[in-house]
């Protein structure tokens, strides 16, 4: 049997809210190196098989550039970035891959992973991913069942049935999020795996299995990717289409029903860091099994994970402990509490407060901006705009701006008039005015930006130019 192409279709979606405060809906966990020097999406295209066709990646509108710049800081061909128009959870998701994966090979294998999972052992899942491709060629929709290390209440289970060829076994039955004493005689029996949310399968057998359960799903993903438009770098289903579409896992539309389901073991060293706890688990710890990251002193400290971006934290006499420093929130947690860091973030949401789905930091195409300060009728931000970006043609309604170059170079057009600027040189922007900034250096764009104004808010921005799309 010939080997067939694996086409790697990774899942960007999802908040992380109970990794808040370093996780925002506008710059997840995905996006974040929490356990070493690159993130999350990105550790999980290191990993994938040499032979691996590009990747497709799944997204939403909010995080497209994200991935783009991710993909592009690993100097990789950029791949497909899929834009969902809304969330329709993971079985219509999929089938927009499948679909779009048969139209280039027949034959595509799609090789389903989340972009936030930590996986230590590469070598064990390559050989998991080799025996998961035997079975998939033969027509099986193989899912990976993660070998149990201890009762987990967080996790859903896949119990084994009959063990198959290529070390695969049928899927007996598959499991919600059983209670502690449920989880315990999982566990005890060796019967039972947790349920990772990676599948391995031929696209065209995922899609006639789709079309026999849930063929009105398959109906609106087949109409929305024959209306699929080229946007930018990005490809764009219909939109009327797919929000026509149910939400549905890959477990209850197809996993569930099919007789094709096969699970295998996987014992790699997988985590979904769906939790402060669960990162603490994943990271080294020091002697006094301690995670301590950025400026932390820690004296008669254990069991703890302390993590600052800015400011130096300091503990005396504690115990499990979680302590979160951001720009603009500090969380405190006991490590056995922080599944429900969620609630703090449902509280937020109610009480419409940006911390819920912004950092004080929040990144753009073109490069990113820090809110340093921010009064009634003022705020400053910290701009870098990257070598040969351009931010849209704008012009805002109710507020002015000064900008000061720190360093770099910056090309100012306001109204009819463009000027170059240099370090220490300033301009001023009066409301209503038309106006560009772009960085024709080589260097990152270093400047001050102060707005005064009466309304300051990110929705005051008019577009009539802009090279990625938002105009």
């Amino acid at each position: 049997m010939s080997s067939a192409i694996i086409y790697p279709t990774i899942m960007c979606g999802g908040s992380g809210t109970r990794l808040w405060p370093l996780s925002r809906a506008l710059f997840p966990k995905q996006f974040i190196p929490l356990v070493n020097d690159t993130s999350m999406l990105q550790d999980t295209l290191l990993r994938l098989p040499e032979k691996s066709k590009e990747p497709v990646f799944i997204c939403n509108e909010e995080h497209r550039f994200l991935v783009a710049e991710q993909v592009r800081q690993l100097s990789q061909s950029q791949g497909t970035i899929l834009l969902e128009p809304e969330g329709r959870n993971t079985a219509p998701a999929v089938a927009l891959a499948a679909l779009n994966a048969i139209g280039k090979d027949k034959d595509a294998m799609l090789l389903v992973l989340a972009a936030d999972h930590v996986i230590k052992d590469e070598k064990a899942f390559h050989q998991a991913i080799s025996q998961a491709s035997k079975a998939a060629q033969k027509g099986k929709l193989v899912t990976f069942g993660i070998v149990p290390t201890h009762a987990e209440t967080g996790y859903g289970y896949i119990k084994k049935g009959i063990q198959q060829a290529e070390g695969t076994y049928q899927v007996a039955q598959f499991v919600e999020k059983p209670d502690q004493a449920v989880a315990s005689d999982y566990l005890a029996s060796g019967d039972y795996l947790w349920n990772s949310g990676m599948f391995l399968f031929k696209a065209s057998r995922y899609l006639e299995e789709l079309a026999k359960f849930r063929a009105d799903i398959l109906e609106m993903c087949e109409q929305a990717m024959a209306g699929v438009e080229q946007d930018y770098d990005f490809l764009r289903p219909n939109k009327s289409a797919f929000l026509a579409c149910a939400s549905e896992s890959i477990d209850y539309a197809v996993m569930e029903k099919t007789d094709a389901a096969v699970v295998i073991p996987l014992d790699a060293g997988w985590s979904d860091v769906g939790s402060y706890s669960a990162l603490w688990e994943v990271c080294q710890q020091d002697k006094s099994k301690n995670v301590l990251k950025g400026d932390v002193i820690a004296q008669t400290t254990t069991n703890s994970y302390i993590h600052s971006q800015n400011k130096l934290i300091a503990t005396v006499g504690v115990d499990n402990l979680v302590v979160i420093d951001t720009p603009d929130a500090v969380l405190v947690a006991n490590k056995d509490k922080v599944q429900d860091v969620k609630k703090i973030v449902e509280q937020l949401k109610v009480d419409n407060r940006p911390e819920a789905v912004l950092h004080r930091e929040a990144y753009r195409p073109w490069g990113k901006y820090d809110s340093i300060d921010k009064g009634e009728r003022f705020q400053v931000k910290r701009i870098t705009v990257k070598p040969g970006a351009k931010l849209s043609v704008q012009m805002h309604h109710h507020r002015a701006e000064h900008w000061i170059i720190v360093s770099g170079t910056a090309k100012v057009t306001i109204n009819e008039k463009t000027v170059l600027l240099t370090e220490n040189q300033s301009t001023y922007i009066p409301v209503g005015s038309v106006h560009a900034l772009e960085n024709p250096g080589v260097l990152p764009l270093e400047m001050i930006e102060v707005q005064s104004g009466s309304y300051l808010g990110e929705d005051d921005i008019v577009r009539f130019e802009d090279r990625y799309g938002r105009a």
